[in-house]
């Protein structure tokens, strides 16, 4: 690969999956290290680009998790990504009435996210918010895919707990204002489960 074949192919990993880096590195390490580990996960990509795989993210978010362990382990519990969510959280209470039931349901996702264990949050927001298929987050989180399942299925389960604690909290804080008996989870359930099911399918 020539120098400007390479510098192509990384500027345009870097434009497409910065973001989505970035997320998960808040989302381990907290908001003032992600940048820190963001710049270390493009720096090896850029030394080893020659290994980088297609698709890429699972292999970057690899990366990154293997930074936040080898790196800042030690920073990232002191910052306390769980403290941080609870404190986001609680910041968001004096909202205004015409928007309270959006942000009520924000928040019981948010807040039920905080009590979860590190693991738990990570199989999570693999699954729901990187976009990432059940065997794409085993290769990252280093399990295998039956394995996943399994522990997906646990953290579920206590993420529709924690939901469900969370949004009786939320309700009466904002005076009752959440609408039908809707259960908050869904938009996170379709889109954990989503990619699972068409897996076990096949």
């Amino acid at each position: 690969m020539t120098d400007p074949e390479a510098i192509e192919r990384f500027t345009a990993l870097y434009d497409q999956h910065c973001r989505q880096v970035y997320a998960y590195a808040v989302s381990r390490a907290g908001s003032q290290l992600a940048e820190e580990v963001v710049s270390e996960v493009f720096l090896i990509t850029w030394r080893r680009l020659a290994d980088v795989p297609v698709p890429a993210l699972p292999w970057l978010l690899t990366v990154a998790r293997n930074v936040v362990i080898d790196q800042f382990r030690a920073a990232a519990k002191r910052q306390s990504v769980a403290a941080e969510l609870l404190v986001w959280t609680s910041g968001q209470q004096a909202v205004a009435a015409d928007v309270a039931d959006q942000v009520t349901e924000r928040l019981t996702v948010l807040t039920a996210l905080a009590t979860l264990s590190e693991a738990d949050r990570e199989l999570v927001t693999l699954l729901a918010w990187q976009g990432l298929t059940p065997r794409q987050a085993a290769e990252v989180v280093g399990c295998s895919t039956p394995t996943l399942f399994v522990r997906l299925h646990r953290a579920r389960r206590r993420l529709e707990h924690a939901m469900d604690g969370a949004a009786e909290s939320a309700a009466g804080e904002s005076g009752n204002r959440m609408a039908g008996p809707r259960s908050p989870l869904a938009p996170v359930e379709h889109a954990m489960y989503r990619d699972a099911r068409g897996e076990e399918r096949q």
